[in-house]
């Protein structure tokens, strides 16, 4: 089959595009409001973009009145977010925390998420009556082990297509990485002990346990060196005259 997306009908049930584009890591965002209301909220569409600085993006559509997610609003206001991994163990505080609250209602609160305090992610709030400014530390997901501090950078707005709004790409740069020393092995971040789960087509999730392994044959240092996502390596390599501008990927 063929369709052009927007253009004519693909014919199906179900619009199969985000099936197509699978698994896709979940951004289980957390945010604070500048009035310091905690909010918490998952994105099927999230990645990262670079490694060296570390920059990731999620997408959040907005309303057909074109009004924000408040991850987005929050986001934009104070500066700040948090990426906490999505994990099978944590599946259903994932779903829960997607239902659309009011603005300023506490997801952790409502989803049965525990919180515990980020390091560099503090943010000042002001009280309602505009008095009581204080610093308060954007909430992490307690029982994930990955999470990421991140600072914002910018949005990208995206037209949409009736009856869907238009799409905010949020970018951040990751200012600091926590990881749970119990889901290492060798060194390395086992799936098999974080069990990530990630958004497929329709209702459907996948579960990440399994992986292997491939080298390109014949790569030298400097290309493995960014496969592998290894900074201090390529500093290396480049203080030996072995890396340039095209290899570095």
């Amino acid at each position: 089959m063929f369709y052009q997306p927007g253009k004519e009908d693909h014919g199906l049930p179900y619009d199969p595009f985000k099936a197509c584009v699978l698994p896709r890591p979940i951004g289980w965002i957390s945010t604070l409001s500048p009035d310091g209301h905690a909010n918490l909220a998952p994105y099927s569409q999230f990645n990262n973009l670079t490694f060296d600085p570390p920059y990731v993006m999620f997408s959040a559509n907005q309303t057909p009145s074109n009004s924000q997610k408040d991850t987005v609003r929050n986001v934009e206001a104070t500066g700040k977010f948090i990426w906490n991994l999505a994990t099978y163990e944590l599946r259903e505080e994932v779903n829960r925390s997607a239902v659309q609250e009011e603005y300023g209602v506490d997801e952790f609160e409502k989803a049965g998420v525990e919180k515990e305090d980020s390091k560099l992610s503090g943010v000042v709030v002001v009280g309602n009556s505009g008095e009581g400014r204080k610093e308060m530390m954007i909430p992490m997901v307690m029982r994930s082990p990955v999470k990421f501090e991140c600072e914002y950078y910018t949005t990208l707005r995206l037209p949409g297509n009736p009856p869907m709004g238009s799409a905010d790409v949020v970018i951040g740069k990751v200012i600091g990485v926590h990881i749970d020393e119990r889901v290492l092995t060798d060194g390395k971040i086992d799936v098999r002990k974080t069990e990530p789960i990630a958004r497929c087509g329709y209702y459907e999730y996948a579960v990440v346990r399994d992986t292997f392994e491939m080298r390109i044959p014949g790569e030298d240092k400097a290309i493995l060196a960014g496969l592998e996502g290894s900074a201090k390596k390529n500093e290396m390599l480049d203080r030996e005259g072995h890396v340039d501008d095209g290899a570095k990927r």
